[in-house]
């Protein structure tokens, strides 16, 4: 039976992860069915859903394509160079979403609506369907496909009918992945004029604090992330993906490409001229123009900012989320698994929502509260508690259990076994888990923008501000700064993609 006090703290910890949702509910009581609907029911939701399902549907299918045709390049057959093309695959997520906006902006002025949201959101997010994909590739059993050839069927044949199933896995949670950032993302679609709820929601809260349009946009977005969240569970289906034995031990065999060659290499160079070269590119381009004058004492003293805030906030997700990973993995149960599931879910809400259910909260009940550094770091940790739980986990199941339980033999109580011998052994999984929150706050905009205190400026932040100005080469060190920043959490997916394939 576990602690009690560890089962406390999980389920306090999950209880605020409710928060955003409970605001969704309270504030449509609140607001009145009759105002709701009026609310709801308007052009403007209409406008806003319509483009919002166009980009889903327009920018996923694409995604996919690009990816799994990448992946099945650097994994299944003979190009040259194939490592350097996998990890040039991933490393547009070194570069956040609305750097890629600020870079194609800056170099074609005139890009605006839904296909150049399409363009760049491709170009950004494709690497979460490249990932998974990639990993499944390397994980398959070759000897599906040599059954499947020794049937009669030609190549295209066995790919898309042994192999492109056995990846619904990876391409739904990877399409899931690319949705909901999709739904959550701000700076991207600001730049190049397209609306959507997050953006709208954004421009209502400048406009009036606190006003029931925003919450409303907030309810309809919340609706769409479970939509998708459903949605991607229907697709994925039931199927068993799992197989008895250990499957065949040797590599698959690679395809000669023959004069194939040529253009299977040009998908990835142009792929990474695309998503690398052209950011980095018109980067130095601003750099240089503005010379050393532009690296002056205020980019110091934001990046010094940038960093308290990413470390304090990485810290206080892993220290929040410790308890619950230690449960799902020494005392898993139901009750655990709903408090887990409280702990998951707020990572699929746009961080716009999580910021306007705290900016209503503190306004109309704990108003010392309101735009502190307090309630930005509650709204990290919500954020970003399902990314600290990931590392954590892991390294917590590979502490021998039995060391917990000798510990408690020689008069130790459950928290503190868990504490003194657990924890310190999941001590390097808990630092990858303050890395990867930190990082993710580096680049986190909505959620700063709306609850940041007066005079505090991020990285993030300040970027978007000297852009919003169209101060392209002021705001150059900051989107440079954040993809240095970037860089390590680009690295460390990349390596956790090739240990949990085995390679």
């Amino acid at each position: 039976m576990p602690h009690a006090s560890v089962v406390i703290f999980a389920s306090v910890v999950s209880l605020f992860s409710l928060v955003p949702l409970g605001f969704i509910v309270w504030i449509t009581i609140q607001t009145g069915w009759h105002q709701v609907i009026a609310l709801v029911f308007r052009g403007r939701v209409g406008e806003l859903l319509v483009n919002t399902v166009l980009l889903e549907v327009c920018t996923i299918p694409l995604s996919i394509l690009l990816a799994v045709t990448l992946a099945w390049l650097t994994e299944r057959t003979d190009i040259p160079h194939a490592r350097l093309w996998s990890w040039l695959a991933v490393a547009p997520l070194a570069v956040p979403a609305f750097v890629h906006s600020y870079a194609w902006v800056s170099l074609v002025p005139g890009m605006r609506g839904l296909w150049s949201g399409v363009l760049v959101s491709v170009l950004a997010y494709y690497p979460f369907l490249y990932l998974p994909v990639a990993a499944a590739l390397r994980r398959l059993d070759p000897a599906i496909e040599d059954a499947a050839a020794s049937l009669g069927l030609n190549p295209w044949r066995v790919f898309f009918r042994a192999v492109l199933p056995q990846l619904r896995l990876a391409i739904c949670g990877g399409s899931l992945l690319i949705g909901l950032h999709l739904l959550s993302e701000y700076g991207l679609f600001v730049m190049i004029r397209f609306d959507t709820f997050a953006t709208a929601i954004v421009d209502q809260f400048q406009s009036a604090y606190n006003s029931p349009a925003a919450n409303m946009l907030g309810g309809v977005l919340v609706l769409s992330c479970l939509l998708l969240l459903g949605l991607e569970t229907l697709i994925r289906g039931n199927e068993r993906y799992a197989r008895v034995g250990s499957g065949a031990a040797r590599p698959a065999d690679r395809r000669r490409l023959g004069w194939m060659v040529l253009p299977a290499v040009a998908l990835p160079i142009a792929t990474a001229v695309l998503t690398i070269g052209v950011p980095f590119v018109t980067l130095a381009r601003w750099l240089v123009i503005g010379g050393l004058g532009i690296w002056n004492a205020e980019v110091s003293s934001t990046f010094l900012q940038t960093i308290g805030l990413a470390i304090v906030g990485g810290i206080l997700a892993t220290v929040a989320a410790a308890p619950m990973a230690w449960l799902s993995v020494r005392a898993p149960g139901r009750l655990q698994r709903v408090l887990e599931a409280c702990h998951y879910y707020v990572g699929s809400l746009p961080g716009v929502v999580v910021a306007l259910a705290l900016v209503s909260i503190t306004v109309r009940l704990i108003l010392p509260l309101y735009q502190t550094f307090a309630t930005l770091l509650l709204a990290y940790v919500l954020l970003f508690l399902p990314r600290a739980m990931v590392g954590l986990r892991a390294s917590i199941a590979q502490a021998p259990v039995e060391l917990e339980r000798a510990a408690m033999a020689l008069g130790r109580t459950p928290a503190q076994a868990m504490r003194q011998i657990t924890m310190r052994l999941a001590a390097p999984g808990a630092a990858a888990s303050v890395a990867l929150v930190a990082l993710g706050i580096t680049n986190e905009l909505t959620a700063t923008l709306m609850l940041s205190p007066n005079g505090t400026e991020t990285l993030a932040t300040k970027f978007w501000s000297l852009t919003s100005e169209i101060d392209y080469v002021s705001a150059a060190p900051y989107a440079f700064m954040m993809v240095v920043l970037s860089l390590p959490l680009t690295l460390l997916l990349y390596m956790q993609s090739k240990r949990t394939s085995g390679q």
